[in-house]
């Protein structure tokens, strides 16, 4: 089995979002690190060379495969900025309908631009997550 890349390192966080060329990227990376730093109480970690992540948990698949990732994270990428997020709960849908412009991959969000959502769901979306995410692996 190979080893997991995506682990908790003492990069800094603050460092890698100021190291952002765009500088619309950089702005909106600042600006969701803050949202999800006040949403979810935690101090932002870096997660491997390029995911800003929040809180952690342990998972273990059937398969035996296990190990740790953080409870919510994103990673600006270069074609959007990547939330890794819960979105399977009860009242999700309602909220994302009203989010904004937005597109899903198999468990992330990808959002080009902040301005193309509504922050207010967004955080609403964040922090309802993050209670799914506790109930279903509590610490």
């Amino acid at each position: 089995m190979a080893d997991i890349k995506t682990t908790p390192n003492k990069l800094s966080v603050a460092a890698f979002l100021r190291a952002i060329s765009d500088p619309g990227k950089r702005s909106d990376a600042k600006a969701l690190a803050k949202l999800l730093a006040r949403v979810s109480g935690e101090r932002p970690t870096m997660w491997g060379p390029a995911i800003v992540g929040f809180g952690s948990y342990h998972y273990r698949y059937e398969s035996g495969r296990e190990g740790d990732m953080p409870r919510i994270g994103f990673s600006p990428r270069s074609a959007a900025l990547t939330l890794y997020m819960m979105t399977e709960f009860s009242g999700a849908k309602p909220l994302m309908a009203t989010l904004g412009k937005y597109s899903m991959g198999k468990s992330c969000m990808y959002i080009k631009r902040l301005a193309d959502v509504d922050e207010t769901v967004l955080e609403t979306l964040a922090s309802e997550s993050l209670k799914a995410m506790r109930k279903k692996y509590p610490l």
